[in-house]
């Protein structure tokens, strides 16, 4: 079984419009909500693809029962954590131009009891791989993600950014995972791979680096690779990386080497950029595309 946890939970909200224009008024043609946060969607994703998988989130207000139901109507597998405050809300725009714009509000800030009680929900499972994904909630303490890490016998992955990522290394992760965006902003190198042999440095076991259009770069101990798609896709790119996330997570559950884990990881990442929501993947898509991925040695 694959964990993922999601301290800082939310209901998706996505808009579709014919296009943001700033400053003008804009008649929504569609409206749809979930369930989401980056573990939760990550769940999703392994979930589609048959994978036995456990979500643990945070959930609290009239929109934390939002979050459970529709949990409950998915049937996702899922522990969610009472908090006091109220859950927060996404709001992602996408326009017929192909634009794509988020909204994320902060969340509401844990107590120390709800930290607690997030922390044992995590220990009372006993997974194969465990996932620790997204942003912490304000006012968590950079290191609230090597606390739930530290001390697991097990693989993890670990997608989050900033001091955040940062403190995480000192657990060990098996593999972080931030674009470059975000791995330029903890290391202050433009050079991709030389930042990512910084982090293995600081503890990371190996760092999966998104690119964007331009795939995954993989920088591990066993060698660095270069992941590119068949094709460059359009649609909604907010889920890609947590759909890179679950395939990160499948592999090492598997041992799978790691030109299988970027090939799979590369092809779910456009899978998901084809579905209309967050957590949502192209299946057909995925398993054309699964071939037709092109690995190439870095280094190794």
């Amino acid at each position: 079984m694959i964990l993922t946890v999601t301290p800082n939970t939310a209901l998706d909200v996505t808009y579709t419009v014919d296009g943001l224009r700033p400053d003008g008024v804009h008649r929504v043609r569609e409206v749809r909500s979930r369930a989401g946060g980056k573990g939760i969607n990550v769940a999703r994703v392994l979930q589609a693809l048959g994978v036995d998988v456990r979500a643990v989130a945070t959930a609290g207000g009239a929109t934390g029962s939002a979050v459970a139901a529709d949990l409950g109507a998915a049937g996702l597998p899922a522990e969610l954590v009472p908090i006091a405050g109220e859950t927060r809300r996404t709001t992602t725009v996408l326009g017929d131009d192909g634009s794509v714009t988020l909204l994320n509000e902060p969340g509401p800030a844990l107590s120390g009891g709800e930290w607690a009680l997030l922390a044992d929900a995590v220990r009372r499972h006993a997974p194969e791989v465990l996932v620790c994904s997204g942003s912490l909630p304000p006012g968590a303490p950079s290191g609230a993600y090597t606390s739930l890490l530290t001390g697991t016998s097990v693989p993890s992955v670990l997608d989050t950014s900033g001091p955040a990522l940062l403190a995480g290394l000192a657990a060990h992760p098996a593999v972080v995972k931030p674009n470059a965006e975000e791995l330029r902003e903890v290391t202050g190198l433009a050079d991709p791979v030389a930042a990512a042999g910084e982090l293995r440095k600081a503890g990371a076991g190996a760092v999966v680096v998104s690119l964007g259009a331009d795939g995954l770069l993989a920088v591990t101990g066993s060698g660095t690779w270069h992941a590119t798609p068949s094709t460059a896709l359009h649609g909604n790119s907010t889920g890609a990386g947590d759909a890179v996330v679950a395939a990160l997570a499948l592999g090492l559950s598997r041992r799978e080497p790691w030109p299988d884990i970027l090939r799979r990881a590369v092809a779910l990442s456009g899978a998901a950029v084809l579905g209309p929501l967050a957590g949502d993947v192209d299946l057909a898509h995925y398993e054309r595309e699964l071939d037709l991925v092109a690995v190439r040695v870095v280094s190794g």
